[in-house]
């Protein structure tokens, strides 16, 4: 179990941060999993089924997830690293990009389980 993520005398802002951080680090920490499950299913798929359109389907996750791991970084390092808003407008923007960030997120993972479904399921019918 980890450390209390925040204290009662925390400001909102500096509670907002933490929280956001962490979140990130659980994003990265999906899509790092995400990348040798990956891994995995490529392997099975290409012993199993063999099919060209699922083998490009998981290529292209495959790639997609590197670009997002390596964005998630850089905006881990980048912006939730240094930000120290004292302004409204400063907190507006940080919450619109990490809103932004949390909605591809999301919709990769969509994107993700929907291939790995359509994978499973064609390993599946290939091995009944």
């Amino acid at each position: 179990m980890s450390a209390k993520l925040f204290y009662n005398y925390e400001e909102d802002r500096s509670i907002m941060m933490k929280k956001d951080k962490e979140e990130l680090r659980n994003w990265i920490n999906n899509l790092e999993f995400i990348a040798k499950e990956l891994r995995y299913l490529m392997e099975i798929e290409s012993r199993i089924a063999n099919q060209k359109t699922i083998k490009q389907e998981l290529y292209n996750l495959q790639k997609e997830n590197t670009e997002m791991v390596v964005e998630m970084r850089r905006y881990n390092n980048t912006t939730l690293g240094k930000l120290e808003c004292d302004t409204v407008e400063c907190d507006a923007f940080y919450l619109e990009n990490h809103e932004k960030k949390r909605t591809e997120y999301l919709a990769f993972i969509q994107k993700y389980r929907l291939t790995k479904t359509k994978t499973f399921s064609l390993i599946l019918l290939k091995t009944a």
